[in-house]
């Protein structure tokens, strides 16, 4: 397997940089539901549109040859009838179309929200932290909500819009091509000036998504940090911040208005003059006895056919740019590499044992950073305790992300029981390696839920089992409702030690080879670390355990010290030994008892 050179990192892009059209034809091979039925729904489109000009038809006939000269009651009777029975198929074509093209567009863009979320879910622990998780959040949900905005609206009214326009355009050219080229005429300024004011459209709206986003982040600061700001007494200025990205939201939100109204105001005017411009042209055209005056009321209704498409284009374009933005966003997340993936040929790990871990000649370093690792070199036998230490920054925890392969080395290789991390079968590799992180994450539910959640299906006596075999089942009986007891929206209805507690039970349920553990004593009260640490001896016997040592107690109590300085391993042994020596593990342990006494 070809190794990814050092300090390079797959990134999750801001965009893409496909065109317009190769945006759609991207985000439509990824929604592929979307064009599901699309020649049906087109040919309901041509319907609903010829239906609508057939109705200026029956106002020239009704006029020239029912009321114009000899009356013609049955006449007129009669295209009023033809004009009733076409505005009823016109109407139920155009709800048909609605409907078809609306679930079509939720079937196409359930597809992009489970591939999308599948890609992000796939990327690697590394590739994701490119990206802040609130943005990574937001492909998922509300820039997929902007395509299904226009595709279900501004996508049936391009549609149409082009329909009715061309439809229109030849109608006219029947009646007369001296009042088309009138109306032609008088909206070309309009349609070379568009992508100008399309622009402006644009970027006075990106300025309000932008201040939009900004005055969303000051309020959700000021709400999660109020005790610290009441703490510091820092409200007024907090408020002041507040006020000022309101005031910036609401200034581009009405600059961006004014350009709107005035773009919808020139499409209102423009509309008015081709009025103005047939009504007198027509006129004069009915005098000279080239047009009758059934056929210039017909084309009075075909302008309006023609304008409607016209007024609404700068709605229906910026609609279209904002989709395809929201499109390029979910695309370049899709398109992101992923670097830690399943292999072609995995290798099976065999019955479930106390595994053996092995570092040979590793290599690693983040995006754009020094490296974090170099050359290590590393046997953890199966079955025993070791913990890993040194400073911060030295690498520790790194080591632990390449055991659990949430990122892969970029030199040398990292082996369970002597096979390529790489080479195993990620769920297998789940099920295999366990970590219970210092901050041990609760999902909405129970404490049973989150208990069940190590072992899918576990039922709720082998979770009562779990829980009196780690000796815990005194702690959960002072729980409000026991096993049943809320823990809130990220467990915050319990206390950090709580919460690790739980997230103990866990990884006890999940009955994994190898535990890799953050420790998470060091500021929970001693009755709670007593709990943790009398549990963390049930969850870790006749296991491999892989401790990031914070409180060198844990070391202690190791069967093996890895000592960490600057990414390379410069001590391996027990503790006593690693004492004795007088090395960097030593004085290390030195400090950490004298801070601690």
């Amino acid at each position: 397997m070809s190794a990814r050179p050092a300090g390079q990192s797959t990134r999750i892009e801001a965009t893409s940089d496909l065109g317009v059209f190769g945006t759609l034809r991207e985000g439509l091979r990824l929604s592929p539901a979307i064009t599901r039925g699309i020649g049906i729904t087109l040919l309901l489109a041509v319907v609903a549109t010829v239906g609508r000009l057939v109705v200026p038809f029956t106002v020239q006939q009704a006029t020239d040859r029912g009321i114009v000269g000899d009356a013609d009651p049955d006449l007129v009777l009669r295209m009023c009838a033809i004009a009733a029975g076409v505005l009823l198929v016109t109407g139920v074509a155009t709800s048909w179309v609605n409907v078809r093209l609306f679930t079509a567009t939720e079937a196409g863009l359930a597809q992009l929200r489970i591939r999308a979320f599948r890609h992000v879910h796939d990327l690697s622990v590394l590739t994701q932290n490119t990206e802040r998780r609130g943005s990574l959040v937001s492909r998922v949900t509300s820039d997929v909500d902007t395509i299904s905005m226009f595709v279900q609206w501004g996508g049936i009214m391009l549609i149409l819009s082009m329909l009715q326009i061309l439809g229109a355009t030849i109608a006219m050219l029947f009646y007369s091509w001296q009042l088309t080229l009138v109306v032609w005429l008088v909206f070309l300024p309009m349609l070379v000036l568009a992508p100008r004011g399309q622009r402006l459209l644009n970027g006075a709206y990106g300025q309000v998504r932008a201040r939009v986003g900004g005055m969303l982040a000051a309020i959700s600061e000021a709400v999660v940090g109020a005790q610290t700001i009441r703490a510091y007494g820092s409200g007024a200025r907090v408020l002041g911040r507040i006020h000022q990205a309101i005031t910036a939201h609401r200034d581009a939100a009405v600059k961006a208005q004014v350009y709107s109204s005035l773009a919808f105001s020139t499409g209102t005017l423009l509309s008015g003059v081709a009025l103005a411009a047939v009504v007198t042209l027509g006129t004069m055209l009915g005098l000279a006895g080239q047009i009758t005056v059934g056929g210039l009321l017909a084309f009075l209704f075909l302008v309006q056919i023609f304008t409607g498409p016209v007024q609404s284009a700068t709605e229906v374009l910026n609609e279209m740019q904002n989709a395809v933005a929201g499109w390029r966003r979910v695309i370049s997340v899709v398109h992101t590499p992923i670097d830690v993936e399943d292999p072609e040929r995995p290798v099976d790990l065999g019955p479930r044992h106390p595994a053996s871990i092995s570092f040979s000649g590793v290599g690693f370093a983040y995006p754009d950073g020094p490296p974090v690792l170099q050359d290590v070199d590393l046997e953890i036998p199966a079955g025993s305790r070791v913990a890993i230490v040194g400073e911060t920054g030295s690498g520790k925890t790194t080591l632990a992300r390449l055991v659990t392969r949430f990122a892969d080395p970029q030199r040398g290789t990292v082996c369970i029981d002597g096979v390529d991390l790489r080479d195993v079968r990620l769920s297998d590799l789940r099920g295999r390696v366990v970590v219970v992180p210092q901050e041990g994450f609760l999902f909405t539910g129970t404490v049973a839920d989150n208990v069940g959640y190590g072992r899918r299906r576990a039922s709720r006596e082998r979770i009562e089992e779990a829980v009196a075999e780690l000796g815990l089942s005194a702690w959960v009986a002072s729980l409000p409702q026991g096993l049943d007891t809320d823990v809130g929206q990220r467990g915050e209805s319990l206390s950090a030690g709580e919460r690790q507690l739980v997230a103990i039970m866990r990884a006890y349920l999940a009955d994994a080879d190898v535990l890799v553990l953050d420790e998470a004593t060091s500021a929970v009260d001693p009755a709670t670390e007593s709990r943790i640490t009398r549990a963390l001896v049930g969850l870790t016997a006749g296991r491999t355990s892989i401790a990031i040592a914070h409180r060198l107690s844990t070391a202690e109590a190791a069967d093996m010290v890895v000592v960490v300085d600057a990414g390379r391993v410069v001590e391996v042994g027990p503790h006593a030994e690693l004492v004795a020596q007088g090395g960097r593990y030593a004085r290390l342990h030195a400090s950490w008892v004298v801070q601690s006494g």
